[in-house]
């Protein structure tokens, strides 16, 4: 089955609206509740991995759910409507915290921020499981990926860009304030988006009822014995890593390193020119390179670019330039270009190894594949976070508790160990996902033909 210009439009918007929920918490939870409430980095980055890791505990029995799922509406649609419903309340709840103070705020970000990422796993996991699920053609699902990844880095984007100013002008100055009104914004646009999306994609007739299933169990026996899947996997935790640290910390980079009183202004235009570049590079960049070099090619280049991105960032900072926007924005455009390509090709390479693991082993587990990626990267972004709120403590970051006061001024030295933690570490996890990349993946493009031609000669004998 191949989707129409309307339908796919819509699936491409209710990526754009379920990614901005998913930026606004992914990378201001952190700010918001240490820097704005006062909870100590630690204790936040403790939640957040936790929840993380008990979300991602509850992936696999999210893709159970999917593929035994069998409705008049689909396989798909029902979960992805009603967990958006409830994420989108839980979304504004988070952050709306602005009133509570000591164990009573601690109390109800712990089981909050647990409730949004276990509404979340219900919508997102349905959303990524059509792909593989509405066509077995190749060149579809690399279609359907871009549309899907690009669209996403615009919802990413929106909030990357907005955020701040947003903040300021919504809560005339209370940043706590703020985000809890841009909070609802994001939620009421999200509920949106993903209604029309649910109404306009019709799941194909003939995929009703014929999904297998299997036991949570045999889904990581699954997974392990689709060593592709696993490579790609592990390449996906390791760069998702990398972003989940520079999403968190670079607000904190801009408000006390770069600094100034009209810091908003200069994050938002630095956001601006990192979310525009990733947009470019999965709108235009992508397709150009694509027609000349394979997806495997385009991956190594765009993972050594943004190695060098991260490199060039440090340099900047050791050589006394950190406080100049226009040197920023050079390696800012190379990581954030490359990270958007990088997105869309991981799904691609994903997709291809539900084929590759249907030749193998004669099942074919979307929902299995695309929940255990999710369980994987959540439990070790989980871990990633956790580290940067420890990081933020041992350099000593003091938060901006007082709405009404200066920025606090950050000493040398912990403004020198911020520099560090957002440049060394990412480099570290892009450098292992590229040697493992290299070793270890073989779907290259002809590779992946090759397994569809023969499943497609396989089912009609």
């Amino acid at each position: 089955m191949k989707f129409d210009k309307r339908q796919m439009a819509a699936y491409g918007l209710g990526a754009i609206g379920k990614d901005m929920v998913y930026a606004l918490s992914a990378s201001y939870v952190m700010y918001y509740y240490q820097d704005l409430l006062g909870i100590s980095a630690t204790f936040v980055g403790l939640i957040l991995m936790i929840a993380r890791i008990f979300d991602a505990l509850n992936d696999p029995f999210m893709g159970v759910l999917v593929a035994k799922t069998n409705t008049k509406w689909g396989r798909f649609r029902p979960w992805l409507l009603s967990g958006t419903l409830l994420n989108a309340f839980v979304l504004f709840a988070l952050f709306s915290a602005g009133s509570l103070q000591g164990k009573a705020l601690m109390t109800f970000f712990s089981v909050v921020y647990i409730l949004w990422g276990v509404t979340y796993t219900m919508m997102d996991i349905p959303y990524w499981s059509m792909i593989p699920a509405v066509t077995d053609n190749a060149a579809d699902r690399e279609g359907m990926s871009v549309v899907g990844r690009t669209c996403a880095g615009v919802g990413n984007a929106l909030i990357t860009i907005f955020t701040v100013m947003s903040v300021k002008v919504l809560g005339s100055g209370n940043e706590v304030v703020g985000f809890g009104r841009l909070a609802l914004i994001v939620a009421v646009l999200f509920v949106v988006s993903e209604v029309i999306c649910c109404m306009l994609i019709k799941e194909p007739s003939e995929q009703k009822g014929t999904m297998e299933t299997v036991g949570v169990s045999d889904m990581f026996k699954a997974l392990f014995a689709n060593d592709q899947a696993m490579v790609t996997v592990v390449t996906i935790v390791l760069i998702n890593c990398a972003l989940y640290i520079t999403s968190n910390l670079i607000i904190y980079f801009f408000k006390y390193d770069l600094g100034g009183a009209d810091w908003q202004s200069t994050y938002t235009i630095f956001s601006s020119v990192g979310g525009g570049s990733q947009i470019l590079g999965m709108m235009l960049v992508y397709p150009m390179l694509r027609k000349r070099l394979g997806n495997t090619q385009i991956f190594t280049i765009c993972l050594c670019t943004a190695i060098m991105g991260y490199a060039m960032l440090l340099a900047t900072c050791l050589a006394g330039l950190s406080g100049s926007l226009p040197v920023l924005l050079v390696p800012g455009l190379l990581v954030f270009m490359s990270n958007g390509i990088l997105t869309v090709l991981t799904t691609v390479f994903l997709s291809g190894t539900v084929d590759y693991g249907e030749l193998k082993t004669g099942h074919r587990e979307e929902s299995v594949i695309f929940s255990m990626q999710t369980f994987v990267v959540k439990a070790a972004s989980g871990f990633a976070v956790f580290m940067t709120g420890v990081g933020l403590d041992i350099i000593g970051l003091v938060g901006n508790t007082d709405q009404e006061s200066m920025v606090v001024e950050q000493s040398v030295q912990t403004l020198m160990g911020l520099r560090l933690l957002m440049t060394l570490i990412p480099i570290a996890g892009l450098l292992i996902a590229l040697l493992v990349f290299k070793r270890k993946f073989i779907l290259t493009d002809e590779k992946a033909e090759e397994i569809a031609l023969q499943l497609r000669e396989r089912r009609k004998a």
